[in-house]
């Protein structure tokens, strides 16, 4: 197994993890553009700004600094916990007050990351464990309704040449996996994707269309959408968007630590908070959405077992160079939806395999345990296969509600708070 990639590998891993997160990455802008009736020339302005900022909050994000840095082998891309609030502020209070709220919350974490950075004793493995179990398995359907072709309201939904092509993704990833040695094992999952990819070619499924429309070179521009306005209400729902962010994140970072046998401190998540409110600072002023740590990139260094940082910097130049040249970025496009849903099948699982190797430190011979790591995966899984039983409710409570991964920190935390708060009085 590569411990030390070269230069090469570590481009080529490093288009790995470019190509693990890309379609969620680009869902955000797509989604929030869709919802606000933006014309094209805008939506692609969006789409590039959005990778082009993924790549520098990563980059940001993997050098540990004095001030700034996680310092882990970690991907930030669009946080789709921000698409309803966008859309939502977009329809009330204009573009504007999207990215004057999202400048705010990014000041109010980078000025606040101390703070925020006090959370660290209420993380122990079984909340740790059970956030990262969550977001695997809540991201899984996710990944099988890519296999089916994207659309499940599509009348070409699960057709045989989409199943084909997920599946021999999958068997091409297990086969590289099992049988091949050094580099070529770590990726794997790029072996699946340019083999189902290829398959599919032969199909007829590849469509180069999104590739022929884009612009051939485009740079960030500072207010794209107008000056940004600071509605208070749009401010706060804002705000909140991001503490979730944050949680989630929070749970990437400790994952990674897992993986690469890190301790994970007071001052490096400290670091890390103060880089994501610099990343998000940064993205309002160009008109882009708050960042995130991205799970399905921790999938990725526990299945290649490359655990440096190397081949995350390539990402993040990557990911500049493709924001800068639309017509590039539009290239990862062409891997089918099915294609794509089976190698997120594989690293979904592996993210929910993460967790669980943290839950097994847990003593489940204490029932409070248990209780805390069932009623937390059960309400994590139930509240996102079923958001519609909080309709009723206010809609900044289904914020939270129809998040099945904010849901499950919240309720781990608090059952292991109140479980156990002597032992965190304790440690304070």
């Amino acid at each position: 197994m590569v411990k030390q990639p070269s230069n090469a590998q570590s481009a080529v891993i490093g288009m790995q993890h470019l190509l693990a997160m890309y379609a969620g990455a680009v869902a955000v802008p797509l989604l929030i553009g869709a919802g606000l009736g933006l014309s094209n020339s805008q939506l692609t302005y969006l789409i590039s700004i959005d990778i082009f900022m993924c790549g520098i909050a990563t980059l940001l994000q993997l050098t540990a600094g004095k001030y700034f840095g996680v310092g882990l082998p970690v991907v930030l891309g669009c946080a789709i916990q921000g698409v309803g609030p966008a859309i939502l502020i977009g329809k009330q209070s204009g573009l504007g007050a999207i990215f004057g709220s999202v400048i705010f919350a990014g000041a109010l974490l980078l000025l606040c990351a101390g703070i925020f950075s006090k959370i660290k004793r209420f993380f122990p493995p079984i909340v740790t464990g059970t956030v990262i179990t969550t977001i695997g398995l809540t991201l899984i359907p996710v990944a099988i309704e890519k296999m089916g072709g994207g659309d499940q309201s599509a009348t070409t939904f699960g057709s045989t040449g989409s199943l084909i092509q997920a599946f021999v993704t999958i068997a091409l990833i297990l086969l590289t996996q099992v049988y091949a040695k050094g580099f070529f094992r770590s990726i794997a999952v790029l072996v699946g994707l340019i083999g189902g990819t290829l398959v599919a070619a032969l199909m007829g499924d590849v469509s180069t269309k999104a590739f022929e429309q884009a612009s051939w070179f485009q740079l960030p521009q500072l207010f794209y959408f107008g000056k940004p306005s600071f509605d208070p209400v749009s401010i706060i729902l804002m705000c909140i968007i991001v503490i979730v962010c944050m949680v989630e994140s929070t749970g990437v970072y400790f994952a990674l630590a897992e993986i690469t046998d890190k301790t994970l401190t007071e001052d490096d998540l400290k670091r890390g908070y103060r880089t994501e409110g610099l990343a998000i600072l940064l993205g309002g002023l160009v008109n882009t959405f708050p960042h995130t740590g991205f799970s399905q990139n921790v999938g990725l260094v526990q299945l290649s077992g490359i655990k440096t940082k190397r081949p995350l910097y390539f990402s993040a130049i990557f990911l500049i160079i493709l924001g800068l040249f639309p017509k590039i970025g539009a290239m990862a496009q062409v891997i089918p939806d099915a294609v794509l849903g089976g190698g997120m099948l594989v690293m979904f699982g592996m993210v929910a395999v993460a967790g669980m190797r943290m839950l097994a430190k847990v003593d489940f011979t204490d029932d409070r345990n248990l209780l805390t790591v069932a009623l937390s995966i059960g309400f994590g899984l139930g509240f996102n296969l079923m958001p519609g039983l909080f309709s009723k409710l206010p809609a900044t409570i289904q914020m939270f509600t129809e998040n099945g991964i904010v849901m499950s920190s919240l309720t781990a935390v608090l059952l292991n708070t109140l479980f156990h708060h002597k032992q965190l009085s304790d440690e304070s």
